[in-house]
């Protein structure tokens, strides 16, 4: 009788063991997911908390803390993690296979008890890489938008305005790209333009140069921040047809440098725009216009004028091809070689299967974090450059 007992309380131990897994310290790490849906719903209930609490408050000293530390390696950590997570899930799949094909074969059972703290370890990893998001970029979603800053009012503007625009930025772009060949400027075989500094200390010295030169006339933009970081793989990324990547976790600017050399400036002001805690797509394309604009070297400041350019050019042609095709007559045969170089470097990367995931998870991305129009936010960049047009020209 005292055998049976005892057996089946053996039984109703293992039998239970699997719900034990919740009497560990770590199931604490699950409240992190109720924190982070509370601290969203604060945010978009009120801009003030957004703006003041978060973005220039608690954000703003943790992005120039970790930014700094990590600016302290010469390669982008991002990618490291990247790497290392399919070794890393691989090592712990085997670990716990081993550990489980153990029990089995010294009968010792609780068979649910281990996969029931894999799946807390997989909750509670999810939970704080969720809140770690929330706190380092989600919150950034809800801020005030870069024009209460930049005092620009946006409104619906007629073709003859963007046609105007067009016309202003074409005759910039191709003055500093006459300056450029002057003074000497690097072109390759066929005439494209390349960065004169090849150094990249030296090009990321001239990016954060032209944000504290801004930072003058917009302080929010302020602050002290690690240097962008080149990407490794960059040839990967103009697959996926990305320019650059913000990486919240360890706060670094990344850039792909395969792309046309001419546009890596803007590339690097944008994710560095992000950096600064402006997350929106069509406000950090803006800031990396105006970043380049303001900057010392010409190389920037060609940079940014080309993609405003590009922006305002692609939105004539949709709208009247006549003015767009006059406004092109304005090109000098350095902007049009440097365009045709960057057309067909991406032209190759179109419609193949890792740039259309990729788009759609950007897509994706971009409407869960307050950007309803997904991708095409990116278009609303000319709403901004017109309104700064008219600022300029003093039109009502």
């Amino acid at each position: 009788m005292v055998k049976i007992e005892t057996s089946i309380t053996m039984a109703e131990e293992e039998n239970m063991k699997w719900y034990m897994v919740f009497h560990k310290k770590r199931t604490l790490m699950l409240l992190f997911i109720p924190i982070s849906l509370f601290i969203l719903w604060l945010v978009q209930s009120n801009e003030q908390i957004a703006e003041y609490v978060f973005a220039r408050g608690l954000y703003k000293w943790i992005s120039q803390g970790l930014s700094l530390l990590m600016g302290i390696f010469p390669f982008s950590i991002m990618e490291v993690e990247i790497l290392a997570l399919p070794i890393l899930t691989m090592i712990i799949a085997i670990r716990f296979i081993w550990k489980l094909m153990h029990r089995v074969h010294k009968k010792q059972g609780a068979v649910a008890y281990e996969l029931s703290k894999v799946i807390l370890n997989v909750a509670c990893t999810l939970s704080t890489l969720m809140f770690l998001f929330v706190i380092l970029a989600g919150v950034n979603y809800y801020r005030y938008s870069f024009t209460s800053y930049s005092k620009l009012y946006i409104r619906n503007s007629s073709v003859n305005e963007l046609y105007n625009l067009c016309l202003e930025l074409a005759d910039e772009a191709a003055d500093i790209r006459g300056q450029l060949r002057i003074q000497g400027g690097t072109e390759d075989e066929n005439g494209v333009l390349q960065l004169s500094k090849t150094s990249w200390r030296d090009v990321s010295k001239t990016a954060e140069g032209s944000f504290e030169k801004l930072s003058e006339e917009y302080p929010v933009l302020g602050g002290h921040y690690g240097v962008p970081k080149p990407v490794l793989f960059s040839r990967f990324m103009s697959r996926m047809e990305i320019t650059g990547i913000f990486w919240p976790f360890t706060m670094e600017a990344n850039v792909n440098v395969d792309a046309t050399e001419y546009s890596i400036p803007a590339a690097m002001g944008h994710e560095l725009a992000h950096l600064r805690g402006f997350m929106r797509e069509d406000e950090a394309n803006f800031i990396a216009y105006l970043v380049c604009k303001q900057s010392d070297s010409l190389d920037f400041q060609y940079s940014g004028i080309m993609l405003a350019l590009t922006y305002a050019g692609n939105e004539l042609y949709r709208q009247d091809t006549g003015l767009y095709q006059q406004v092109r007559e304005s090109y000098n045969v350095g902007m049009l070689a440097d365009l045709r170089e960057e057309y067909y470097y991406w032209k190759q990367f179109e419609d193949t299967v890792i740039s259309t995931v990729s788009n759609s998870v950007n897509d994706t991305y971009l409407k869960v974090n307050n950007q309803d129009d997904g991708v095409k936010s990116y278009g609303r960049m000319v709403d901004l450059l017109l309104a700064e047009y008219r600022k300029n020209h003093s039109i009502e």
